[in-house]
């Protein structure tokens, strides 16, 4: 068999993971329970439950728009960041994000990796800083579905061109070198960005702003696929609108749980959640019959996704008079983007950057303009020019880095697949399996 070696030694680093828990000591303070609120605890159980979901609601979603010889693959890549990044952030992920901060009081850079190292620690007590009526371990695997789908959604930008082996590896350097830190910069209580005022509900800036320009950086470091000029249909538009609507229904859990209680918050950020992409779904549909367009499925399931994506970074902070502006805004911006991109010689495969590049960059900017108390049309103008510089630094930090991890990756594992085996379809080549495709030779 060929290229066996990289499989043993991953297989290898997974048992010494496996022997290395084993003597890992059992949690401090697991029996501290007199700061828990049932009710808290349960929304935030059912919350880590609804955002795991959206990850095979990606998956659908982004393998009914490939082609038919690369369905498989494409949805692959979402489960098997459930796989890499669960046991990635046991490890030292949440540590990375989470732990004791470094870099100065009021500017963390990111967390001491020694601090939850395997979940030491993590315990089933509150956390009077990340968890303060609800456990701490179920903090840890709330925020761990949202680094789940995040490395997940950059998929769509190189789909149908990208080794695997080499994309599981991008993954676990993205999420230690850039998701990681920029989680701890946004919502850890020590992160700079937090303490200079910049307003993240629920991951518009850790997850959609990184997903996005990770996915710019994919796009052109893996370059156009060969078939890039040919039109081809998406594969299962029913997978597209069944996959809409598990992440429309997960993101309910994605942005009410960030509010990390069962109270008002949660539940304005519920109804905003659901608005903004009723809104966008609307406008999207009507902007494309105003071009002379049919109304489409694949265009409203875009359209709503757009709209979740933007009234992320703002869903616990504005009214909902606003989510319908911020979905509207949103839907108008992505649409326009991605023909731009379709004008171009950019082959990002799904329109990642268009969708979640620009609809987290709508999202951010739109929370400052339209927050409670600090927003722009408030009156206040430092939260808005925060939010500015927040959008230079992200952007610069998550394409910069990422298109370093692809380097590096690339370094190691080649990324790029051979011409054969895009052919031939990413199924049958990286994993030996079919979607009722059958390659002919030309």
């Amino acid at each position: 068999m060929k290229n066996t070696s990289t499989w043993w030694a991953i297989l290898g680093l997974l048992i010494l993971v496996a022997i290395v828990g084993v003597f890992i000591p059992a949690s401090a303070g697991i029996t501290d329970l007199s700061q828990l609120d049932s009710g808290d605890t349960a929304w935030m159980l059912t919350a880590t439950g609804l955002v795991l979901l959206m990850t095979p609601g990606l998956a659908l979603f982004y393998g009914g728009m490939v082609h038919q010889r690369n369905i498989i693959s494409t949805m692959m890549q979402s489960f098997i960041a459930m796989g890499i990044v669960s046991v990635l952030w046991v490890v030292v992920g949440f540590s990375i994000a989470f732990g004791e901060s470094i870099g100065g009081e009021g500017f963390g850079l990111f967390g001491n990796p020694l601090t939850f190292f395997m979940f030491k620690d993590v315990g089933f007590g509150a956390h009077p800083d990340l968890a303060p009526t609800f456990p701490l371990a179920v903090f840890a695997m709330f925020q761990l579905k949202f680094a789940i789908i995040t490395p997940a959604l950059i998929t769509g930008s190189f789909a149908g061109r990208v080794r695997f082996r080499a994309y599981m590896l991008f993954m676990v350097l993205f999420v230690i070198f850039i998701y990681a830190p920029l989680a701890h910069w946004t919502w850890h209580p020590n992160g700079f960005l937090r303490n200079w005022g910049v307003l993240d509900f629920a991951g518009g800036t850790v997850v959609h702003m990184s997903a996005g320009f990770a996915a710019l950086a994919g796009a052109m470091f893996l370059g156009r696929r060969k078939d890039a000029n040919k039109e081809f249909k998406p594969a299962n538009i029913p997978y597209i609108l069944l996959g809409a609507g598990m992440l429309w229904f997960g993101w309910f859990g994605f942005n009410a749980g960030s509010a990390l209680a069962a109270d008002a918050v949660a539940a304005s950020a519920l109804v905003n959640t659901n608005t903004a992409s009723a809104a966008a779904m609307l406008t999207w549909i009507f902007y494309d019959a105003a071009q002379g367009k049919k109304p489409s499925a694949v265009g409203a399931s875009i359209g709503l996704v757009v709209g979740l994506v933007a009234i992320t970074p703002a869903a616990g902070f504005v009214n909902v008079g606003s989510s319908i502006t911020i979905g509207v805004i949103a839907a108008i911006v992505s649409n326009y983007a991605i023909t731009l991109r379709t004008k171009s010689t950019l082959d990002d495969t799904l329109d990642v950057f268009p969708a979640h590049g620009m609809g987290g960059i709508v999202g951010m900017l739109a929370t400052a303009i339209f927050a409670n108390e600090v927003g722009l049309i408030h009156g206040e103008i430092t939260t808005f020019l925060y939010h500015l510089l927040a959008l230079v630094i992200v952007g610069i930090f998550t394409f910069g880095g990422s298109m370093l991890m692809y380097k590096i990756t690339d370094m190691i594992v080649p990324m790029r697949i051979s011409p054969h085996g895009e052919k031939i379809g990413l199924d049958i080549s990286q994993h030996d399996e079919s979607y009722n495709f059958v390659y002919k030779e030309d």
